[in-house]
């Protein structure tokens, strides 16, 4: 890919246009080994070696994230008053990363954190039915007959019912634990579905995404990158 110097330092450094421009008037960027003063100057991305201060630049097209949401942390790229999930990834050197669809504010565990849209509209689309698995607590003991009313779709006020859910209990009492798959994201459709059945939500969290599995060694507000056959796998998905 060809670019102009300065836009690859953009991209590549987190810098704006003039501290690139600056950057390299300065005579801190080199291509190929040598010394470069022209922020104009194209360069091809995939076969020239473009090095800031001695460190070698590496432009990824696409990169994609798995993120332990922690509660208190919003899901979106900016917000006036609260922390975004993407503030918690330190090494982020590309301004184009969302979050793909939405966890609640006080909703833990797996979000998917990429720049590549198409993947990201697939993933959300409600045509496309995604599995999204879900671990929930809620105050209330859990009965059998729940496990058909999720199966069949409810009515939580939207214009249509849900679309069918697999619910499994695994814990009852004056608190129970449970997972619940679903297929769409409606606006707190899994705290509307347990409230509507009289199940007030205490806990939740994202365990799973399509074939993405949460990784259990991620504390809450840890990410790592996801592997090469994680990516495949969510590109297969759905096709």
């Amino acid at each position: 890919m060809l670019c102009r110097l300065d836009k690859y330092l953009c991209m590549t450094c987190k810098l704006t246009r003039q501290e690139a421009k600056q950057a390299i008037k300065k005579k801190q960027v080199s291509v190929d080994d040598v010394i470069v003063c022209k922020p104009e100057m194209k360069i091809d991305t995939t076969k020239q070696l473009v090095q800031f201060q001695g460190n070698a630049l590496l432009y990824e097209p696409y990169i994609y994230y798995m993120l332990n949401k922690p509660a208190g942390v919003v899901s979106a790229t900016k917000d006036n008053l609260h922390r975004t999930v993407i503030d918690l990834i330190d090494d982020n050197v590309q301004n184009d990363l969302f979050p793909v669809g939405r966890l609640d504010i006080d909703t833990e565990g797996l979000l998917l954190i990429t720049n590549d849209g198409e993947l990201g509209h697939r993933l959300t689309s409600p045509a496309h039915h995604v599995d999204k698995r879900y671990e929930v607590i809620v105050n209330g003991a859990l009965d059998d007959t729940l496990i058909e009313k999720f199966a069949t779709g409810l009515d939580i006020g939207e214009e249509k019912p849900t679309l069918p859910a697999t619910l499994t209990i695994l814990e009852t009492g004056e608190r129970s634990r449970a997972y619940i798959t679903i297929q769409e994201g409606k606006f707190h459709q899994v705290k509307r579905m347990f409230s509507h059945c009289g199940y007030p939500v205490i806990f939740l969290k994202r365990i799973q995404m399509g074939p993405l599995i949460l990784d259990s060694e991620l504390a809450p507000g840890e990410y790592r990158r996801l592997s090469e056959e994680e990516v495949q796998a969510l590109k297969d998905t759905k096709k």
